[in-house]
């Protein structure tokens, strides 16, 4: 849970400014100022370029974020006349200086010699992020590595045209977290770029499990001697990687894939299906060491490698129709985690803000930004503050809107 006790009356700003402070808008304020003044030194002076302050860089942020909420495809659908338009904010700044902002925002402006990363323009931002993440939550022992649902808004898909959906660039970047299972709050996000050379990039593509195997290490490298228990889809499952845990005295319980998953290693009597026809919940064992496989049959043969549970040790899967099925213990414990995780994709990835800049930076700095949020309500729904107020997560990113606008009515719509 949370590591400090906010008080009753701290708002939706105040949660935010755990993982997002002043200093790190300052900072954006200060690059993004560097940036206009380099770019107009090149290209020819903007005499309608004046210095951005503290106060229009979190009104910047807080329309941005306003398309979390509304889902609306632009931005600048707050100052149209049509459906998405929002002339209550829209009066705090005009359009015109909005998008002078937007073409000069930067986080980091200039690239330093040390620097190789493909993601350098927002790497401190990231790191300070995780500072945020690290102070701020204890996650509980279950967590799990997966990457978030973050794809177009389905309602915007529906409604677009062949020749629009092929302009869309595909993203060139794959987004992993770690997640607390029990509370749905962020842990660590790990982005990987698509393009590239070196040890990240398309070369490394071409060996899917060894790539997923670098993500897990890079997700789980604060998490050794805290014995906690990830769990992993097929794509992350192996031997190899979870003794390698073992090690650190992380514990883990995945789902293998023969087609997906490393199967280094593992009894090829286990990876076939058997051809004598099985009953529902009955399940097969091998064991090595601390690790087990286990085959479980429902509708279809299910396999997993785990180090965290005794295979001996019976637990049951829950069926609205067919009732109780057994099964080990592993299984019905990966089952309630993977269950948890798709509500929170159910509940919180509809408020991932919908502007689609062309830069992958960008993209990711947003992506980054929704996260921030969506672990600021989790955070807020924890305290005694959520007790006085109970906002909704769509009231709770309202208010953060307003507050970044400096609007006094800061109430909640109904």
């Amino acid at each position: 849970g949370p590591t400090r006790k906010m008080p009753l009356t701290a708002s939706a700003m105040d949660f935010f400014q755990l993982f997002v402070p002043d200093n790190v808008l300052k900072n954006m304020v200060v690059q993004t100022n560097m940036y206009a003044k380099k770019y107009q030194e090149r290209f020819g002076s903007d005499d309608a370029w004046i210095d951005v302050t503290l106060t229009e860089m979190k009104a910047f942020l807080g329309y941005m974020i306003s398309t979390s909420i509304h889902h609306c495809e632009s931005v600048l659908s707050i100052w149209s006349s049509g459906f998405y338009s929002n002339k209550s904010i829209a009066l705090i700044m005009t359009q015109s200086r909005f998008e002078k902002i937007l073409k000069y925002f930067h986080v980091v402006a200039f690239r330093s010699s040390q620097t190789s990363h493909g993601l350098y323009k927002i790497q401190p931002f990231l790191d300070s992020l995780q500072n945020g993440f690290d102070s701020a939550f204890r996650p509980s022992q279950a967590q799990v590595l997966h990457e978030p649902l973050i794809d177009e808004d389905p309602v915007f898909i529906a409604t677009c045209t062949e020749r629009e959906l092929r302009k869309r660039k595909k993203r060139k970047f794959s987004l992993w977290v770690r997640q607390c299972s029990s509370t749905g709050f962020i842990c660590q996000i790990y982005v990987h770029l698509k393009e590239g050379s070196g040890a990240d990039g398309l070369d490394a593509l071409k060996n899917k499990p060894q790539l997923h195997s670098m993500v897990a290490k890079s997700l789980c490298q604060n998490a050794s001697g805290k014995n906690y228990i990830i769990f992993t889809g097929p794509s992350i499952t192996s031997l190899n990687l979870f003794e390698e845990f073992e090690k650190q005295e992380i514990y883990c319980c995945g789902l293998l894939s023969t087609r997906k998953s490393d199967c280094t290693g593992l009894p090829p009597s286990m990876l076939n299906n058997s051809e004598t026809p099985q009953s529902r919940g009955q399940y097969r064992i091998r064991m090595k060491g601390n690790m087990s496989l286990i085959c479980w049959y429902n509708k279809g043969h299910f396999r997993f490698l785990t180090n965290a549970y005794s295979p001996v040790q019976q637990g049951v899967i829950i069926k609205r129709k067919s009732g109780e099925i057994p099964c080990p213990l592993a299984v019905e414990a990966f089952a309630a985690h993977l269950s948890y995780i798709c509500k929170y994709d159910d509940k919180y990835s509809k408020y991932f803000i919908s502007h689609k800049p062309n830069k992958t930076w960008q993209q990711v700095f947003w992506f980054a930004i929704s996260i921030a949020i969506n672990n600021a309500y989790i955070l807020y729904k924890m305290s005694e503050a959520y007790h006085v107020t109970r906002y909704s997560r769509a009231q709770f990113g309202e208010r953060l809107v307003k507050e970044l606008l400096g609007l006094e009515d800061t109430s909640p719509s109904h």
